[in-house]
C-alpha cells in the first residue's frame, strides 16, 4: 500500500464566480473541469446532510485546486484571515519574481494585501507578503532566488 500521488487541495468558497476571477484571472490558474455533486454517498463522505455543491478544478504548475461552492448546506465561517497558528491548513504559497510589483498589480485588481505581513531581506534578495482570497484564505507571495521551499544557502 502506498500513496500514488497528490490529487488536489480543496477550498470552500462563498461566491464561485468571484473566486474563479481571483484564482483564474488574477493568479493564473487554468480551469480544468467542473462537476455538480449531491446524493447520499456525498453526504456520507463529507459528513453533511443534503449536500449540493459545484466543484471546479483549477491547475497551475502541477498544483490542482478544487473550489467547492455549496448551495446546501450553506458555507459557514468567517472571511477574516485565519491565524497562522490555527490548527489545520494555513496558507497557499506562490513564488513571484517581484513582490512589490505584484502588490501594486493586486491592489489595482482590488485584492486585499496584508501590508503588516510584508518583509524584505535584501541580503538574501528575499521578500514576502500575505494576501487573501475573497474568502480570507491566506496566500503567501515569495520572492527568492532559487527554490523558495529550500533554505537559503
Amino acid at each position: 500500500m502506498s500513496v500514488q500521488r497528490v490529487s488536489h487541495l480543496g477550498i470552500c468558497v462563498s461566491d464561485l464566480q468571484r473566486s474563479l476571477r481571483f484564482y483564474r484571472d488574477v493568479l493564473g490558474f487554468r480551469e480544468e473541469s467542473s462537476l455538480d455533486v449531491s446524493g447520499p454517498h456525498v453526504d456520507q463522505l463529507l459528513g453533511l446532510t443534503g449536500t449540493k455543491l459545484r466543484a471546479v478544478y483549477l491547475e497551475r504548475d502541477g498544483m490542482r485546486l478544487e473550489l467547492l461552492s455549496y448551495t446546501s448546506p450553506r458555507p459557514i465561517g468567517s472571511i477574516a484571515p485565519r491565524p497562522m497558528n490555527q490548527l489545520g491548513l494555513t496558507h497557499l504559497s506562490l513564488r513571484v519574481d517581484d513582490v512589490r510589483k505584484m502588490i501594486d498589480d493586486l491592489r489595482n485588481a482590488g485584492i486585499l494585501v496584508m501590508d503588516e505581513t510584508q518583509i524584505g531581506i535584501p541580503a538574501l534578495r528575499t521578500a514576502a507578503v500575505f494576501i487573501t482570497d475573497p474568502d480570507g484564505t491566506r496566500i503567501e507571495l515569495v520572492e527568492h532566488p532559487g527554490d523558495p521551499a529550500s533554505p537559503p544557502a
